[in-house]
């Protein structure tokens, strides 16, 4: 009951002085001593002032970071006023720096708020203008199309003197892209009339210079670039430098006509269907302006017509005939295409003779089976390089041959050195042969497949050559690993016998290693010439010396043995051959 009466206090209004009456009870209950007591008392000071000075501490902390933002408001204020150049926010401050801080900085935020609106519709000014600068220049350097992305604003600086530069240098630049845009179209314009006079194609002329020149682009997306007003006028100046050049040359086919035709009578019928260029045979530049009327097919009619009155007065057509038919047998002799051309000779010598052709279609006939023949020429052209290149080769890896069994190589004679430069360069060649080889045979067979035909030289399947060196290439091969194979066992013997007999000598020269005198085979490309005569008939006799000249004198089966092969070792160790 007395517990009970003792708590009624803190069913009340409880305070620190009922706490501590409610402890000194409990302690005259208990019978704490004097001194407990006073260490229990002063322990609960010293918590009530950790209590005070958490409080303190957070309230100063709290004062700390309010001044803070009150600072950076201040700030941010005086930094968007600066920028924007506005100069009416600048008392903000001072009429509320006696009040508290929060006074301070509901007062400050309405200003900022509107500050920064105006800064946000500020760099949106900023940006439009800037963004409409960079395009018109990128237009004018030609970099439009580039991804340039959005300028940067310069957020330091947004005053409206700022801006109003900006739109000057804007409207600076709208006016040079709307002098350049009239210059372009008066460029344009020019080239389409000398186009319909020289009868070209308008369309790919003008935009060869730039896709957005034609009739199709609407005038403010054209080309006003730098480039592009560069390249029309030099298009304009090309154009005109053709058209004075078809002019003059119409004239002088006009002249020439006028002759011809005065020189033999020609009908006054005949003449007229050629008005179309007798008409400008007195006429300048400036003052042809009919479209068509330098057309390149109107001045190739001229000319045929020139060339075929030529043709009708001439008194030297098999002369004329017979040199192109010369040209001809050159152009094929070059590119090594058999034909016969005791055969052409007289069926040219039949034609003429017999009246049956015209003498112009006639050398028109021959004109275009040389240009056949030069387009033939110029595809077998990569290939035929090879071959000579692949010949050349193998006639370094013949003489590398002979070189290499040459016992006195080493001597110091004349010019031993040059054959010393040469043989490293003959060897540094020959390891290239196989890759020669494969890149001949490929382009070849593509050769091939894209003409349905066989590749001959000089009447003799490519492919078939090359099949045979191949295969005399590997026999060789095979020869010189089996004599290096029976070497070895030789100085395996001569080993084995060496504690029986002495020291070993230096043994015997093999009988193949004989050299051999005169030109030999070796599997050069030369030989499959020479073997393949037989198959294609008879040759011409500057062909048929060429191939004779070829021919070797060794027999088909011969295989060359390098000294590597056929040098005796002074040890027991089969060693590759020392480069000189």
């Amino acid at each position: 009951m007395a517990v009970m009466d003792a708590q009624n206090p803190l069913l009340g209004e409880t305070t620190c002085g009922t706490l501590l009456q409610k402890l000194q009870e409990i302690w005259d209950e208990v019978g704490e001593s004097d001194e407990e007591r006073d260490k229990m008392l002063l322990q609960i000071e010293q918590e009530c002032l950790d209590v005070y000075k958490r409080k303190v501490e957070q309230a100063a902390k709290s004062r700390a970071e309010l001044l803070v933002t009150l600072s950076d408001a201040k700030l941010e204020l005086s930094t968007l006023v600066s920028a924007l150049g506005d100069k009416s926010f600048l008392g903000v401050d001072t009429v509320k720096a006696s009040g508290t801080i929060k006074e301070q900085l509901a007062a400050i935020a309405p200003a900022l708020e509107q500050l920064w609106k105006q800064k946000e519709e500020r760099v949106k000014e900023f940006s439009d203008v800037q963004s409409q600068i960079q395009k018109i220049c990128g237009e004018i350097t030609g970099s439009a199309n580039e991804q340039a992305g959005a300028p940067a604003v310069d957020e330091s600086d947004l005053s409206l003197k700022k801006l109003n530069e900006y739109q000057v240098k804007l409207q600076e630049l709208q006016k040079e892209k709307s002098d350049r845009l009239h210059k372009v179209l008066e460029f344009v314009g020019t080239v389409h009339d000398l186009c319909a006079v020289l009868g070209m194609d308008f369309f790919s002329t003008i935009t060869e210079v730039h896709p957005s020149l034609d009739d199709k682009t609407c005038v403010q997306s054209k080309s006003i670039s730098n480039d592009t007003l560069l390249r029309l006028a030099e298009t304009v100046s090309a154009l005109h430098e053709d058209k004075k050049q078809r002019l003059h040359k119409l004239q002088e086919l006009a002249t020439k006509l006028t002759d011809l035709w005065n020189l033999m009578d020609t009908p006054e019928e005949e003449r007229r269907l050629f008005d179309h260029v007798t008409c400008n045979i007195s006429a300048s530049v400036d003052e042809v302006t009919v479209p068509g009327a330098l057309a390149l097919d109107l001045i190739e009619q001229a000319e045929v017509e020139v060339e075929r009155l030529d043709q009708l007065k001439s008194s030297r057509m098999k002369e004329l005939a017979f040199k192109r038919q010369v040209e001809l047998e050159e152009i094929f002799a070059h590119a090594h295409i058999e034909i016969d051309p005791e055969a052409a000779r007289e069926k040219i010598m039949a034609l003429i003779d017999s009246g049956n052709v015209e003498p112009a279609e006639l050398l028109a006939d021959m004109d275009n089976q040389i240009a056949k023949a030069k387009e033939e020429a110029l595809s077998r052209k990569e290939i035929l390089d090879r071959v000579e290149k692949w010949m050349s080769a193998c006639e370094e890896e013949s003489w590398l041959d002979d070189y290499n069994r040459d016992d006195n190589r080493y001597n110091a004679s004349r010019g031993a050195h040059l054959n010393l430069k040469r043989a490293e360069k003959a060897r540094i060649l020959v390891n290239k042969i196989p890759g020669m080889v494969d890149t001949l045979v490929a382009k070849t067979r593509a050769w091939e497949e894209d003409r349905g035909i066989s590749f001959k030289y000089d009447g003799v399947p490519l492919l078939a050559m090359l099949d045979e060196y191949a295969m005399l290439r590997q026999e060789r091969e095979e020869e010189k690993r089996r004599l290096r194979d029976q070497k070895k066992f030789g100085e395996q013997q001569n080993t084995e016998q060496e504690p029986i007999f002495g020291s070993r000598s230096t043994p015997a020269r093999p009988a193949s290693t004989k050299k051999v005198v005169g030109p030999r085979t070796n599997g050069t490309p030369s030989r499959r010439l020479s073997l393949s005569a037989s198959q294609n008939g008879s040759r011409s006799a500057a062909k048929e010396g060429k191939r004779d000249s070829m021919r070797l004198a060794a027999p088909a089966n011969f295989v060359a043995i390098t000294k590597e092969d056929a040098a005796p070792h002074v040890s027991g160790t089969d060693r590759s051959p020392a480069s000189p």
